[in-house]
C-alpha cells in the first residue's frame, strides 16, 4: 500500500477486452496505477489468440475484464469459450458494459461463467476492488482444488504402497507416489534391519551406478540413527551422490526419513531441491504421511522375508540336493525342488527316496498352507517317514502312521502325500495316495496315464483304501509331482492334469530332460512350491 492508500497487487496481470480504444486506454490506466500489468485487446478473437499464446508460454493472465458488446462475439460467448477449455477454465472473468444493464444481463454474465459484472464508468477504487476480489476468489478456488487433488494423489500412493508384495515393489510404489506429489524425480530407499537397501525410482530412470546408491543409503542410515518418527532434511550436493535423480547432475536432495517404532527399519523419500521454489509446509506434511505409510507397510514385508529365508533354509537343509541323493540299487531317480516366487509364501512341499527291506520307497507330498509352520511340519513328516521305514515298507501302513502322527501332534494341520514302493527286481509298484496327484506312468510310444490311486488327506483320521498296484518295464518312467507345478487359479485341476500328461508324453526320453521340459512349460512365477521326482528301473 502506497502513501495515497492504494493497494498494489504486484505480479497480477489483467487482460482487458474492449473494442473502443478510448475505453480500453482508460480502463488500462486505472489498473496500471493500481500496480497491475495490463494486456489490452480489441475483440473476442484477439483475446482467444492472446490466451492461446500465453497458455503455451505458461503466462496466462490472472483475470480478464471483458466488454459485453464486442464486435465479433458477445462477452458472454467469449466467457463460455474460455470456460470450455480446461487449461483456461479457472481464469476469472469480469464482464463490464457502458450501457444501462438490467438484472437479466447480470444473470446472463453469471450463467456464462463470469465472476462479476461491472457497470462503467465506475470509480477507480471500485474497479480495483472488483479485480482484487475476482483474483482472490480464483486463487482460493484453485488452492482448494489443488489440495483435494494432492490428497487424492496421496491416497492413491498409500493404496499402492499397501498392495506391494515385496520390498522392491514397495519402494517403487512409494517412489511413484512421491514423484506424483512433488512433480519431480524421486528415489525411495527401504533399509531393512540388516542394512540391506531396497530401491525404487520414478521419473527419469537414474543412471547412477550401484556405488552411488549404496553411498546414499549409508547416508540415510546415518541420518536415521537414534531417531524415530519422521523428519525432513536437505542434504547439499557435495554430500549427496551425483546422478541419483538425473544422470550426471549434482543436486541438493530433500530427504523425508521415517523410522519404524523400534528404529530398525528406515524409509527415505528423496527428491531434488528446487532452488527457486518456496518450501511449503503442506508439502512436507504430505511427504511425511507417505513416508510413515511406507514404513508401516515395510515392517510385515521385511518380517515375511526373514520368515521366508528361514523356511527356505529348512527346505534346503532337509531336502537332499539332486547330486546328494543316496545311491539306491535298481533304480535311477532325479528330483527337482523350486520355491515359490519371491512374492509368495513358502509352503511345505517335499520329496523323499528311501531304501526299505522290500524295495525303494519314493514319496512326494505337500503340507497344506504357506508359512514357516508348514515348512516345519514338512520336516517332521519326512523324519517320521524315515523312522517308520526302518521296520515297515507297505505304503498304506506308512500313510496310516503319518495320519496318526499329524492327528496327535498337529491336529489342525492336513497334508497330501503319495507313496510308491518299487521292487527293482520285478518292477512291481505299490502306491498309497493321500489326497495327492497320482503318479504319472510314461511308456514307450508317447503313452502316459495316471495310476488309479486315491485316498483321503493325512490328518483326517479316515479309513485308507488298499494300495494300487502296477508294473514298470525297463523303459518306463514314473513321475510324481506336487500340485504347485500345474495348479493355476481359475483353472480346474483336472484340466491342468491333462495338460501335464500331454506335455510329459511329448517330452524327450530320459529323466533329466523330462523334468527340465515340464519345469520350462509350467514352472514360471508359481504361487506354490514345486517338488518333483522321476524314476525308472536301473541295473539291479
Amino acid at each position: 500500500m502506497d502513501a495515497s492508500g492504494r493497494q498494489h497487487s504486484p505480479g497480477t496481470t489483467v487482460l482487458v477486452v474492449d473494442d473502443v480504444a478510448a475505453s480500453r486506454y482508460a480502463m488500462g490506466a486505472v489498473l496500471q496505477r493500481a500496480g497491475h500489468r495490463v494486456v489490452p485487446v480489441a475483440s473476442g478473437g484477439e483475446a482467444l489468440v492472446e490466451l492461446d499464446v500465453r497458455l503455451r508460454e505458461g503466462t496466462l493472465p490472472d483475470v480478464a475484464l471483458v466488454d459485453v458488446g464486442l464486435p465479433d462475439m458477445s462477452g458472454f460467448e467469449l466467457c463460455r469459450r474460455v470456460r470450455a477449455r480446461p487449461p483456461m477454465a479457472a481464469l476469472p472473468v469480469v464482464h463490464f458494459s457502458a450501457a444501462a444493464t438490467a438484472p437479466g444481463d447480470r444473470c446472463r454474465g453469471l450463467d456464462a461463467g463470469g465472476d462479476a459484472y461491472l457497470t462503467v464508468p465506475a470509480e477507480p477504487l471500485e474497479i480495483q476492488a472488483v479485480v482484487r476480489a475476482a483474483v482472490r476468489g480464483a486463487r482460493r478456488s484453485t488452492g482448494a482444488e489443488t489440495v483435494v487433488h494432492r490428497l487424492t494423489l496421496l491416497a492413491e500412493a498409500i493404496i499402492a504402497v499397501q498392495a506391494a508384495r515385496c520390498p522392491r515393489e514397495l519402494a517403487t510404489a512409494a517412489a511413484d507416489g512421491t514423484a506424483a506429489l512433488t512433480d519431480s524425480p524421486a528415489v525411495v530407499y527401504v533399509i531393512d534391519p540388516d542394512g540391506e537397501s531396497h530401491r525404487g525410482t520414478a521419473r527419469g530412470r537414474p543412471a547412477a551406478g550401484g556405488d552411488a546408491h549404496q553411498a546414499a543409503a549409508r547416508l540415510v542410515t546415518r541420518l536415521a540413527e537414534g531417531r524415530t518418527g519422521v523428519h525432513t532434511s536437505v542434504v547439499p550436493a557435495p554430500l549427496w551422490p551425483a546422478g541419483i535423480f538425473r544422470p550426471g547432475i549434482e543436486e541438493d536432495a530433500r530427504l523425508t526419513v521415517a523410522s519404524a517404532q523400534d528404529g530398525r527399519t528406515t524409509v527415505c523419500l528423496a527428491t531434488p531441491v528446487r532452488r527457486t521454489a518456496i518450501n511449503d509446509p503442506a508439502d512436507d506434511g504430505l511427504r511425511a504421511r507417505l513416508a510413515q505409510a511406507t514404513a508401516l507397510a515395510a515392517e510385515p514385508l521385511l518380517m515375511y522375508r526373514v520368515e521366508r529365508h528361514v523356511a527356505l533354509t529348512l527346505q534346503h537343509s532337509f531336502l537332499p540336493r539332486p547330486h546328494k541323493l543316496p545311491h539306491l540299487p535298481g533304480v535311477d531317480i532325479v528330483v527337482r525342488y523350486v520355491p515359490a516366487s519371491e512374492q509368495t509364501e513358502i509352503g511345505g512341499d517335499f520329496y523323499a527316496a528311501l531304501r526299505t527291506r522290500d524295495g525303494v520307497l519314493t514319496a512326494v507330498g505337500d503340507v497344506v498352507g504357506h508359512s514357516l509352520d508348514a515348512a516345519t511340519v514338512m520336516v517332521e513328516i519326512r523324519h517320521a517317514l524315515r523312522a517308520y521305514c526302518v521296520d515297515e515298507s507297505a505304503p498304506v501302513v506308512l500313510a496310516a502312521r503319518l495320519d496318526r502322527m499329524l492327528q496327535r501332534y498337529h491336529p489342525d494341520v492336513t497334508a497330501t502325500v503319495c507313496l510308491a514302493l518299487v521292487d527293482p527286481a520285478s518292477g512291481r509298484v505299490r502306491i498309497a495316495n493321500a489326497g495327492h496327484i497320482p503318479p504319472l506312468i510314461l511308456r514307450d510310444g508317447g503313452v502316459a496315464r495316471y495310476a488309479d490311486a486315491c485316498g483321503p488327506l493325512l490328518g483326517l483320521g479316515l479309513e485308507r483304501p488298499p494300495a494300487t498296484e502296477c508294473r514298470l518295464r525297463g523303459t518306463d518312467r514314473l513321475l510324481m509331482v506336487t500340485d504347485g507345478l500345474i495348479e493355476t487359479r481359475g483353472v480346474p485341476l483336472t484340466t491342468s492334469m491333462d495338460q501335464l500328461r500331454t506335455a510329459a508324453a511329448d517330452a524327450p526320453a530320459g529323466l533329466d530332460p523330462l523334468c527340465d521340459v515340464l519345469l520350462s512349460c509350467f514352472g514360471h512365477d508359481r504361487e506354490d512350491d514345486i517338488a518333483m521326482l522321476a524314476l525308472r528301473l536301473g541295473p539291479v
